[in-house]
């Protein structure tokens, strides 16, 4: 009899609170922003009961439908996309309204609440502790890993001997996690122990598991996801992730505790420190280093300490990765952008005999030009996604409290608007000149106000020390064009399908 009331009484409750939502003074709000029609109690739900690349497809259609503002609800759940930097400006420089959606839920298993998945004054603690890794003296020890791993990228070609035809992502991804990998954890990749490959194959696919679950509908019923095979095969990955990231954290801690803490109260200094009894050999800095600092301090746990270490390998490798994929091909289809890079990069690197240093890499300023521009048409964080706590007043709409605010960067800086002839490939889009009357919120490839992207600078950096190491060495030709480039939904914007390029070596003198 018990079984039987719930029965009946579960679909009373939900059809008075879809009645609430819509009806209330929620739903007026909501329903006045435009849209596609939806149907009664599922909504909008076939537009996610697709392939990931047909919700790409929907999204960008829609967008453009119904410029600049559109709405879509699924049950109890209801979303707008934005795309005016107006409109964008209000959320992304609220500081209030800094909660993710639970669009990132796909991501709790394995980042758990770091950075990038937190909110309110967890957000905030995090953010003060962790700003220090990415103080310029910090940065400095950085550039070594990642010119060196761009020098390894370079020397993986040479070594194959002639003209090599590579896809992509992979070879770029590779060399990211790498680089990410060390100065995170202190920890190199290199050398493809079973332990690190295992680590790597599990990076990868676990990016593709969530990916898998963005948009969709049983991304909001975890209990029937984790009775299926991928739930399954997702339990096993995550016990290689934290496995590995808490082996590495155990090892830091352990050498800490060898040499007293030396090396942590000497943080900031580049000196070996000698005693009678020890020598302590000089260690890079690795951001796990503050962290374990910080664990010293009672200001966060080992979990803690796991959350941030994975968080910052999730985004620095795959977001940087795809950065320089989308450089590359673009400087492959356009010769002679490519050689103004080329010719910037063998200047600089003429006159620091054939060193990059991060003063070097900071005088590239045409390739941080064709960078820019290229994060402009692929950025690789396409969007972020928000929840108000408040009603928010737009330019023309009133945004509810509690909806999902889906902040559209990629069409942003796609809209001729503001970005005249935006398909074409112009660097010089970002001279000082043509920026200085530029909307600040029209160009948001690291998102923009409290929670901009912590790493940027070091993105940058990464970025331009692997494409000028291999611009100086290679020439790049398309096998796959751009114009066929098939995406889709996805935390990181990514093809779908294979993008080769050929790496031709060039004839250097010597300097």
């Amino acid at each position: 009899m018990f079984i039987i009331i719930l029965l009946l009484f579960i679909p009373v409750v939900y059809l008075a609170c879809h009645y609430y939502v819509h009806n209330g003074l929620y739903g007026r709000l909501y329903h006045k922003i435009p849209g596609p029609s939806g149907y009664p109690i599922i909504g909008n739900l076939f537009l996610a009961l697709c392939s990931r690349e047909k919700i790409w497809k929907n999204l960008i259609t829609l967008s453009t439908q119904y410029y600049p503002i559109f709405k879509a609800w699924m049950f109890l759940y209801c979303l707008v996309s934005i795309r005016h930097p107006d409109d964008l400006e209000v959320i992304l420089s609220s500081t209030k309204d800094i909660d993710k959606s639970r669009l990132y839920e796909v991501l709790h298993p394995w980042l758990g609440m770091g950075l990038l998945t937190s909110g309110g004054s967890k957000w905030h603690s995090r953010r003060k502790i962790l700003t220090p890794t990415f103080h310029f003296n910090i940065l400095k020890q950085f550039v070594e890993i990642l010119v060196e791993e761009g020098e390894s990228m370079t020397r993986s070609l040479k070594n194959a001997g002639g003209i090599v035809t590579k896809d992509l992502v992979p070879f770029i991804s590779e060399h990211t996690l790498n680089a990410i990998c060390e100065t995170a954890m202190g920890t190199s990749l290199q050398g493809m122990g079973a332990f690190q490959q295992q680590y790597r194959k599990a990076v990868y696919r676990m990016g593709e598991l969530c990916a898998h679950r963005l948009f969709r509908p049983w991304l909001y019923a975890d209990w029937i996801f984790s009775l299926s095979p991928t739930g399954k095969e997702q339990k096993q990955i995550l016990n290689i992730l934290h496995g590995f990231t808490e082996k590495i954290i155990a090892e830091r801690k352990d050498y800490h505790k060898s040499t007293n803490g030396q090396y942590l109260r000497n943080f900031d200094e580049e000196t070996m420190v000698d005693d009678e009894k020890t020598t302590i050999r000089k260690k890079r800095l690795a951001m796990l280093d503050l962290l374990i600092l910080a664990s010293q301090k009672n200001l966060l746990t080992d979990l803690d300490i796991r959350e941030e270490v994975d968080t910052f390998t999730f985004e620095g490798h795959d977001t940087v990765s795809m950065g320089i994929c989308f450089t590359l091909c673009l400087l492959a289809e356009h010769k002679d952008i490519q050689n103004c890079v080329r010719k910037e990069v063998d200047t600089i690197m003429k006159e620091n005999q054939g060193n990059l240093t991060m003063q070097s890499l900071q005088d590239l300023q045409y390739l941080e030009r064709c960078i820019k521009e290229a994060l402009r048409m692929y950025p690789s964080v396409f969007f972020v996604s928000r929840v108000n706590s408040e009603d928010i007043q737009l330019n023309s709409y009133i945004i509810p409290a509690r909806t999902i605010i889906h902040l559209n960067i990629l069409e942003v800086h796609r809209d001729p608007n503001f970005w005249p002839n935006p398909e074409i490939f112009d660097p010089d889009r970002f001279l000082l000149d043509n920026i200085r009357n530029r909307h600040p919120y029209s160009y948001i490839p690291f998102s923009a106000g409290p929670r901009n992207c912590i790493g940027q600078r070091f993105a940058l950096l990464e970025m331009k020390a692997m494409i000028a190491s291999l611009i100086h060495n290679f020439y790049v030709e398309p096998v796959d064009y751009l114009k066929d480039l098939r995406t889709g939904v996805d935390l990181v914007f990514r093809p779908l399908n294979p993008h080769r390029l050929k790496f031709i070596p060039v004839a250097k003198e010597c300097i």
